[in-house]
């Protein structure tokens, strides 16, 4: 396996673990009053910031790791430039992981519009967002197996 193979499985795992654990945090924490109080939308607004801000940082410290480990397994250095399949392949998947968050943001509206509570507008944000990072990874992994 290639080093940009390896990097897009540890991007995957590390995508799916940070958004679980995330979740499995903030759940207890919801607030027990109504789903439209105040309270609802600053546990939602916060949600949001934070997993933003923990996914950053994880994402980070995750690479960090994967080169120390990529290095002294392989005794070789992380590739240093990016060829134009790099770039290609790259190009592919931020297409597909913003086409995935541009659809779930129209179903996020539209359920809105419907009148569906506020809370499940902002679930499907989230879903949204991490499905489009799963994406994200998921394309990287198939056209650096498969080619462009």
């Amino acid at each position: 396996m290639t080093y940009q193979e390896k990097k897009s499985i540890v991007s995957l795992i590390s995508a799916i673990l940070i958004f679980v654990s995330y979740c499995l945090y903030m759940y207890p924490r919801f607030p027990g009053g109504g789903l439209e109080s105040i309270e609802a939308f600053r546990y939602w607004g916060s949600f949001v910031l934070f997993l933003t801000l923990f996914s950053i940082i994880a994402h980070i410290i995750i690479t960090i790791i994967f080169n120390i480990v990529f290095r002294l397994t392989t005794k070789e250095k992380e590739p240093t430039f990016a060829d134009e399949l790099d770039r290609l392949i790259e190009l592919k998947a931020h297409r597909n992981s913003f086409f995935v968050f541009l659809i779930g943001f129209l179903i996020a509206m539209g359920s809105l519009v419907i009148l569906q509570p506020s809370h499940m507008m902002f679930i499907i944000l989230i879903t949204s967002g991490f499905i489009s990072d799963v994406i994200g990874s998921v394309t990287k992994l198939y056209h650096y197996r498969r080619g462009v």
